[in-house]
């Protein structure tokens, strides 16, 4: 049939590509594959959670989202456009954590004011320190990071007995989430002294993934993965 060496290895080459690609295209959107194409485990929380709850289809086309970002690569388009999955941005996390009461919503720390913190942690973005697929439930390596906003607080009536601007001019950063659950959704009585606050070693668990001490119960629970996508689905409509 084939006359030419090179020919003949061309055209086997050519259908093993297609036979690996065709099963590819099957095999690893199946739910069973997640955990071979998941760059790592996933965070305290969403072990339950299936790719596609984040990863949704990017929208277009896998041509039109090529031909997007050329365009962008030689300067013809602003921005680039997600290729494969959309991106995984605060949209998302959002989507399901969205609390009225949280005491430091992300969209604060865009004013003009936090610049200088910002450009030390970016506070703008959830994954700075929910970064996924840590198998954590902060990706810092450490519990200090208040000193970049409160280093001039001021407590007026301080109801702790070692007062805040004696920890605050000791460098006790790591003590505030001894006392304060930092997005503020936790049911809890703050102690007014160190001796009754969580110890430090409990706190450095809890961002690891281990238990909660600050309290089981919340003010506001986040989404679970069906009420996320029925929304999805009733917003798409």
């Amino acid at each position: 049939m084939f006359k030419n060496p090179l020919r003949k290895r061309q055209y086997i080459g050519s259908l093993i590509g297609i036979v690996i690609g065709i099963i590819i295209y099957i095999i690893l959107p199946q739910k069973s594959a997640e955990e071979y194409l998941s760059i790592g485990p996933a965070n305290t929380g969403h072990e339950g959670l299936s790719c596609n709850t984040c990863h949704t289809p990017a929208k277009g086309t896998v041509l039109q989202q090529l031909q997007s970002n050329i365009s962008y690569t030689f300067g013809q388009r602003k921005t680039s456009a997600d290729f494969g999955t959309e991106n995984v941005d605060n949209e998302k996390c959002l989507a399901c954590h969205d609390r009225p009461n949280d005491r430091h919503p992300q969209y604060r720390f865009s004013e003009p004011k936090f610049k200088d913190a910002i450009a030390v942690i970016d506070a703008t973005q959830c994954e700075t320190c929910h970064q996924e697929h840590n198998g954590v439930r902060v990706a810092l390596p450490d519990a200090n990071y208040c000193i970049n906003c409160h280093s001039d607080l001021k407590v007026h009536k301080d109801p702790l007995d070692i007062p805040h601007e004696t920890l605050i001019s000791q460098g006790q950063w790591s003590t505030c989430l001894q006392c304060h659950d930092f997005h503020g959704n936790h049911v809890y009585l703050t102690p007014e002294k160190m001796k009754d606050t969580i110890p430090l070693s409990k706190i450095q668990k809890y961002l690891k993934g281990g238990k909660d001490p600050f309290s089981e119960e919340k003010k506001y629970m986040p989404l679970s993965e069906e009420e996320w996508l029925k929304l999805k689905k009733e917003y798409e409509e």
